[in-house]
């Protein structure tokens, strides 16, 4: 569960911090996750995570890069999810992949959406902040599951339940966004409401 929630948010700082704890003894990864401690892929992490530290700080442009790694972001989730937990035998696998992809996909869908929203705002400040709370959110999820799990569990079927909350608002906030958009390049004016007292067109 935290590897798959910490993948939707920054998946290369997810990988890099697996990797990195397990080269250096701190945790004992499973099998199928021992490749994470591979100087490639803790290089390769590394430089992405770099990459994503400085894109995910400019309005719009974060917007485009999350939507470019919704079809990375998810399946690594999936997978990362299914080999924590490959040692407990393949059906245990095929639930954490489907499980891990699930989680995943919402958490991704929750940065990304709120992205969309934050980018309204003219100045880049939200932004940045909430780029860097991103970063200490995974750093410090991925610690808590490894070394708190009950806390952790405990957390996440909170954070759960509020995705399962904001999602739909977040959805409603798009489509108003997109539909502004819209309007704004057809140059389309939305008519005012004249519902009120006194909006009788005769009276006029």
């Amino acid at each position: 569960m935290g590897v798959a929630w910490a993948s939707g948010i920054n998946l290369y700082a997810a990988i890099f911090m697996l990797g990195w704890m397990g080269s250096t003894g701190s945790v004992d990864l499973p099998p199928d996750l021992q490749v994470l401690s591979n100087p490639l892929v803790l290089g390769a992490a590394g430089v992405m995570y770099c990459v994503e530290f400085f894109t995910d700080k400019v309005p719009g442009v974060d917007t485009a890069w999350d939507t470019l790694h919704t079809f990375v972001r998810i399946p690594a989730g999936a997978m990362l999810a299914a080999g924590a937990i490959s040692p407990l035998g393949p059906e245990a696998e095929l639930a954490a992949l489907i499980l891990g992809g699930t989680l995943t996909a919402g958490t991704h869908a929750t940065k990304a959406g709120s992205r969309v929203l934050i980018n309204t705002s003219p100045e880049p400040f939200t932004n940045w902040t909430a780029s860097i709370g991103e970063d200490i959110a995974v750093i410090a999820g991925l610690w808590a599951a490894l070394n708190h799990p009950v806390l952790f569990v405990i957390a996440m079927v909170l954070i759960i339940a509020l995705m399962i909350w904001l999602l739909p608002r977040i959805w409603r906030g798009i489509v108003a966004v997109f539909r502004k958009i819209a309007n704004f390049f057809s140059g389309h004016k939305p008519q005012p409401d004249h519902s009120g007292p006194g909006s009788d067109p005769r009276a006029r």
